[in-house]
């Protein structure tokens, strides 16, 4: 193994992934094992907001990081390695869809609805809240889930690093490879398209999801 080891965690992000991405190259085992720790969860849950499946979105993360290992060595630091991560998970989810609609009929199975390890909205879970809040909690996910999947895949992407992510909009662009003027009237259609499915079909949710107000 390398001398070199892995930086302290007081240290900037991009420190962190600028040594990280130096393990990475140099085959280092202590280096994968990071990468998944750092990193497997957050970008499991990402994809699983893009293709609402979990399943899938665990097949899709494995196969984003087996494409991250074999590719280091062409990463050359033109973006952050977390936006060019992300753009590989974007890329991988949209292949997904875009086998889904020529291959088989979109099916929502229980454990898709409920068996997310990332809900889209975990800001509303409480520690101690009682079954029936539990209960209103996860009935308002699932909602605010529905909500999210009816949107545009392009609007959805870019709500989601924006929203969920907290991506700035030039990361964004990064990862999603389009203009920041781009950027920002995907995020601005996402978020008027989000807000009007929420006050019909959930008025009373709309006004607590102070995230989709538009700014």
């Amino acid at each position: 193994m390398s001398p070199k080891t892995i930086l302290p965690c007081a240290l900037a992000e991009s420190d962190l992934d600028a040594d990280l991405v130096c393990g990475l190259k140099a085959r280092e085992p202590r280096s994968y094992e990071l990468l998944l720790r750092r990193y497997q969860r957050p970008v499991y849950s990402y994809v699983c907001r893009l293709i609402d499946n979990q399943a899938d979105a665990e097949d899709v993360t494995q196969e984003v990081f087996v494409k991250v290992f074999r590719r280091v060595d062409g990463f050359r630091g033109s973006s952050t390695f977390k936006t060019w991560l992300y753009r590989i998970a974007t890329n991988e989810a949209s292949n997904k869809r875009r086998w889904f609609s020529r291959h088989r009929v979109w099916e929502v199975s229980e454990s898709s609805v409920h068996g997310q390890a990332h809900e889209f909205s975990d800001s509303f879970r409480s520690e101690s809240a009682t079954p029936f809040e539990h209960t209103t909690d996860r009935e308002r996910r699932d909602i605010l889930n529905g909500a999210l999947q009816a949107l545009d895949p392009r609007f959805r992407e870019a709500v989601v690093l924006r929203d969920v992510e907290g991506f700035s909009y030039g990361e964004i662009a990064d990862t999603l490879g389009v203009p920041l003027g781009t950027v920002k009237s995907r995020i601005l259609r996402g978020r008027e398209a989000l807000k009007r499915h929420l006050l019909r079909y959930a008025p009373s949710i709309a006004p607590r999801s102070a995230r989709w107000q538009l700014e």
